[in-house]
């Protein structure tokens, strides 16, 4: 991951492994496209649900409707495309998790320019999963234990935490291990941790596999809907392509649109660029899809990091989220 819940982007970046890398991409600064100052927009993404907007708007030509030709570059884990979104090399990273590039933000690493929300948190679209003989049937139960997550202070761990407050758990008394998806359930079943934070695919085939069951709604109040992955891009990039930003950012809203109204239509795009089949695209939670840039929503992401510590001081949302000039 998910450097990346979704984790969304984090959460299914590392699920699912991806062995391709950022490549460079074509720099094309022409005035096509209806006077964009750029028709080519290279996007880095990543193999999950979160960013299945992107290649919906690919597919259903969204984006050369508004005079963009994309090229994906895809990547495992969103943060291995700073050093080329920071470079030109790449224009926008579709599913980031906002957790590490708020926190590049912070530190200077980049001036970050979100141009669209890419996934929200959902119900059990991430669970804590633990063995059939387990004694952790709440939240209660994980003080003093040992959790499982893909990576340590990030969108797991936050949403969690702010879980186990809203049920009167002292989360300092969590102790969060990181270990790959891949290797969780294992973990596991050999004892080396009590419960892990799982998400699909690996969820379904742990339950199987194990007969583990959910401890945890990872999903669940107070966290749901809370945004976790987005389309990212650089204050320089934007300040210089104002139209092409707009552009892309039109063709992504009414993607995510098509994304959260009609599943299958997400269900048939999953299988060409990850490794979930159809099959299992027809049973896994997806995350939310909104169709807008809200302040309000992204402030709760913000706000979540603050209480954590993940950030000294509270991001200028109104430089960091892309509001197109009317």
């Amino acid at each position: 991951m998910r450097q990346s819940l979704r984790l969304s982007a984090l959460v299914s970046a590392a699920a699912l492994l991806l062995s391709t890398a950022v490549g460079c991409g074509d720099s094309d600064d022409s005035s096509g496209g209806g006077g964009l100052e750029k028709d080519t927009v290279t996007v880095a993404a990543l193999p999950l649900a979160d960013d299945a907007a992107v290649y919906i708007a690919q597919k259903e030509k969204l984006f050369e409707k508004e005079g963009l030709k994309v090229e994906i570059k895809p990547v495992q884990q969103s943060t291995q495309a700073i050093p080329a979104l920071v470079k030109g090399d790449v224009n926008v990273i579709a599913g980031g998790n906002y957790v590490s590039f708020l926190q590049a933000n912070a530190k200077g690493t980049l001036k970050l320019s979100i141009l669209a929300e890419g996934a929200s948190l959902t119900s059990h679209m991430m669970d804590v999963l633990v063995m059939p003989d387990s004694k952790i049937r709440t939240p209660k139960d994980l003080e003093g234990k040992k959790v499982a997550v893909n990576l340590l202070n990030n969108i797991q761990s936050l949403t969690l935490n702010a879980i186990l407050k809203a049920n009167n758990v002292d989360a300092s008394k969590v102790q969060y291990i990181q270990v790959p998806f891949p290797q969780m359930a294992t973990a596991l079943q050999k004892g080396q941790v009590d419960a892990i934070h799982s998400v699909e695919p690996f969820t379904s085939g742990t339950e199987k596999a194990l007969g583990a069951r959910v401890a945890v709604d990872a999903g669940s109040e107070p966290v749901t809907n809370t945004p976790i992955a987005g389309y990212l891009s650089t204050q320089d990039f934007v300040k210089d392509n104002p139209k092409t930003a707009a552009a892309f950012q039109r063709a992504i809203f009414k993607a995510q649109e098509i994304a959260s109204s009609d599943r299958k239509r997400v269900e048939q795009v999953l299988p060409t660029y990850t490794k979930i089949d159809a099959k299992v695209a027809g049973v896994i939670t997806l995350p939310g899809y909104p169709s807008s840039l809200n302040t309000t929503r992204m402030q709760r992401v913000v706000d979540l990091m603050t209480a954590a510590g993940l950030v000294k001081e509270k991001p200028d949302l109104k430089a960091i989220l892309f509001q197109p000039a009317s």
